[in-house]
C-alpha cells in the first residue's frame, strides 16, 4: 500500500471514529415541518439540477428543507459526510470509490451527471494554451497538467486519454488547481495543459485555449462522472430521509433534462458567470440511472494507475 493510501486510511479511521450524530440519525423537522438536510457541492454547471429542484419545490414535496454549501471537490467533501457535517454531497465517482476502499462508509444515492458521449459537445475537456505545439493527448508526455484533485478522476482520465492516443502517461506531472484558476494558468504559461469542466471550459476556449481530448468520453461514452452520496449511518438510522432525497434528486435530474433553458438560467444564481457565454456552454446529460459498466471501466483504470488495490463491489457502492 502506498504512503498516500496509508495516510488517507488513517485519516479515514479517525473520521469514522469521531463521527457524531450531527446530520445523521432521525432528523428533526424545522418550523415549516420539513426535515433539514445539508448538501455539499462544487459551483459548476453539473449541480444545476439540484439548485433547480430546490427552486421548483421538488425537495419540499418530499418533505425536505435543503441547504446547499459550496466548497471543494469530492476529496474534501467525503470527510465532511463521514463526520456528519454534511448529510449528502456531490462528488466524482473516483473519490467515492477511493473512500470505500479505505473503509469509509459511503453510498451513492443518486446520479449527478453523465458524459454526452461526444467529445465535441461534452462538458469536460483536456485543453492546451493557444500557442501550444501539442495537437493530441499523446504529445503530453512529460507535460505539466492541471487537475482539481490529485490521485482522482482527473489524472486517471487524462492518463487514459494519453494512452488512447498512443502516448505514455508515465512522465506526466500533475498539479492541483481550482477549476476557476485554470483558464488563467493556461494563459500565463503556468501549465502545459489543463483538465477543465464547464463553465470554465467555455471561458478557457474563448480565451484561445485549444481542446485536444474529451477525457471522459475517451474513458466511456456513458460514464456517470459524479453522483450524490451519503454515509451509511444516515441510511441505517433515517432511511426515509435518504429515500426522500433520492426521489427529489431524480425528479430534479428529469426536470433539468426537460427544461434546458431553465437549467441554463439557474446557473446565474450560484456562480458569477457572465450571462453572455451561457448559450455557449456545454452541458452533461442528467439521467437518473448510473451505467455500472462505465463505473467498472473507471475502477479498472484506477487499479491500473494504483489509486485502488481492487475493483469495488458496485452492488454496495450504489444504492
Amino acid at each position: 500500500m502506498t504512503a498516500i493510501k496509508t495516510r488517507a486510511l488513517a485519516i479515514g479511521a479517525i473520521l469514522a471514529l469521531t463521527a457524531t450524530a450531527c446530520g445523521t440519525g432521525e432528523e428533526a423537522t424545522d418550523e415549516s415541518g420539513l426535515t433539514p438536510v445539508t448538501v455539499g457541492v462544487l459551483p459548476i454547471t453539473a449541480v444545476a439540477p439540484l439548485y433547480l429542484g430546490v427552486e421548483q419545490g421538488l425537495f419540499e414535496e418530499q418533505g425536505l428543507d435543503v441547504t446547499i454549501e459550496t466548497g471543494g471537490g469530492g476529496a474534501t467533501t467525503v470527510p465532511r459526510v463521514v463526520s456528519g457535517e454534511l448529510d449528502f454531497a456531490f462528488g466524482n465517482l473516483a473519490s467515492i470509490i477511493i473512500a470505500r476502499e479505505q473503509g469509509l462508509p459511503l453510498t451513492v444515492v443518486a446520479n449527478g451527471m453523465t458524459t454526452t458521449g461526444d467529445a465535441d459537445t461534452d462538458y469536460s475537456a483536456l485543453v492546451v494554451p493557444p500557442d501550444s505545439d501539442v495537437t493530441g493527448a499523446a504529445d503530453l508526455e512529460g507535460a505539466t497538467v492541471a487537475i482539481d484533485n490529485l490521485n482522482n478522476i482527473g489524472d486517471t482520465s487524462v492518463r487514459n486519454s494519453v494512452r488512447v492516443d498512443g502516448g505514455d502517461p508515465a512522465d506526466l506531472e500533475f498539479i492541483e488547481l481550482a477549476f476557476p484558476d485554470m483558464p488563467s494558468a493556461l494563459g500565463n504559461g503556468q501549465v502545459d495543459a489543463a483538465w477543465v469542466v464547464e463553465p470554465f471550459l467555455t471561458i478557457a476556449l474563448e480565451q484561445g485555449a485549444t481542446e485536444i481530448a474529451g477525457n471522459f468520453v475517451d474513458l466511456h461514452q456513458d460514464l456517470s462522472i459524479a453522483a450524490y452520496f451519503t454515509g451509511e449511518e444516515l441510511i441505517q438510522e433515517d432511511p426515509e430521509t435518504v429515500d426522500a432525497f433520492t426521489e427529489a434528486m431524480n425528479a430534479s435530474l428529469a426536470y433539468a433534462e426537460e427544461n434546458p433553458e431553465e437549467t441554463e438560467q439557474i446557473l446565474t444564481t450560484y456562480t458569477e458567470i457572465n450571462e453572455e457565454i451561457i448559450d455557449d456552454l456545454r452541458w452533461p446529460r442528467f439521467p437518473s440511472t448510473i451505467d455500472t459498466d462505465a463505473v467498472a471501466t473507471l475502477a479498472d483504470l484506477m487499479v491500473t494507475d494504483g489509486l485502488i488495490d481492487a475493483d469495488p463491489d458496485l452492488d454496495t457502492l450504489i444504492r
